[in-house]
């Protein structure tokens, strides 16, 4: 099923319409003239088997040239539509009756239900967050303060006695704190 019927005025000359044969709605539909050439009028109505189910606010419809217009066709609610299929005509007309064309409607509310109804903003990506420093960057201090720890401790260890072989160690014991936090950091 298709929401809009594309009518084209004057695409093959003045006063010309191309207009669907066929056209199949479960509700509301838009009638979208495209004007291909002079500026014109244009008018639309349904006839009595369509008009007890829709409605068009006005008939008569004036196209700048190059220009394109909707029509909303609008419907009363199904609740009271009958059972079957409502079928009619829709007739375009162009050039103060030069050129009639119909466009046969059917309107039937089970027609659209074997449709998967898809939400618009599927179609748009979805948004990056802000670049964010990458894990390596993030733990790179980590890694940098914990190797000058390693090798402050392990130069304590060799050259003295005492107190340098605490810092030594507790230089060591802080250089494992920041492999685990490496570790959690990378996670």
């Amino acid at each position: 099923m298709t929401d809009s019927l594309a009518v084209a005025v004057n695409r093959d000359g003045l006063h010309t319409l191309a207009v669907p044969t066929e056209f199949e709605a479960a509700g509301p539909f838009v009638v979208e003239l495209h004007n291909h050439g002079e500026a014109a009028h244009a008018y639309l109505n349904l006839d009595d088997q369509l008009s007890t189910v829709a409605h068009i606010g006005a008939t008569n419809h004036y196209v700048e040239a190059g220009e394109s217009r909707r029509i909303y066709v609008e419907t009363r609610d199904p609740s009271t539509w009958p059972d079957d299929p409502v079928r009619g005509k829709l007739k375009v007309v162009v050039g103060h009756g030069q050129e009639t064309q119909y466009a046969d409607i059917t309107f039937d509310p089970e027609c659209g239900r074997n449709e998967v109804q898809v939400d618009p903003d599927l179609a748009t990506p979805a948004e990056r967050p802000e670049s964010e420093t990458p894990p390596v960057l993030r733990v790179l201090p980590v890694v940098v303060l914990g190797s000058v720890a390693v090798l402050l401790a392990v130069a304590a260890v060799f050259t003295g006695d005492g107190v340098d072989a605490t810092v030594g160690g507790l230089a060591t014991a802080a250089a494992g704190l920041c492999a685990v936090a490496a570790y959690y950091l990378l996670r």
